[in-house]
């Protein structure tokens, strides 16, 4: 039995894969403690993590500076449980048989750290929610 068939698959997408998207894949991984399989991509994937995600989450203990926006690609998509979508519209491939949500959230772009921590709050709440329906208990 592989890894993926032993735990959930969730992917977040979002526009640039620069702040909602990375901010749910680090607190997912964060809180599942390896217990789910975590991918994120953006349909227009910026050059860079958004200066002020990065700071909010260093503020969780949480550090992204190893973290690169990454293209999303039907293999991603087909790879997933679960896809949780911010802000992309129709950009996002359908695909019978997989979860979808989507999170009507604020965009941090442009905005400052202090725009950020309520967007990064509600995140981390969703994303427990997310865990419970998937049946793995948040480690922290």
């Amino acid at each position: 039995m592989t890894d993926n068939e032993t735990r959930p698959s969730v992917l977040y997408v979002c526009v640039h894969n620069a702040g909602r998207s990375q901010m749910a894949a680090a607190y997912t991984q964060h809180l599942s403690g390896g217990g789910v399989e975590v991918r994120s991509a953006g349909s227009a994937p910026a050059d860079s993590i958004n200066p002020a995600v990065h700071e909010a989450m260093l503020e969780e203990g949480i550090d992204l500076s190893a973290e690169k926006p990454k293209i999303l690609t039907t293999e991603a998509v087909q790879a997933s449980d679960v896809v949780i979508t911010m802000g992309c519209g129709d950009t996002c491939p359908i695909y019978p048989g997989k979860r979808y949500e989507n999170w009507e959230l604020d965009d941090p772009a442009g905005q400052g750290v202090d725009a950020v921590r309520p967007i990064r709050d509600d995140i981390k709440a969703r994303v427990r929610v997310l865990l419970d329906s998937l049946g793995v208990e948040p480690s922290a």
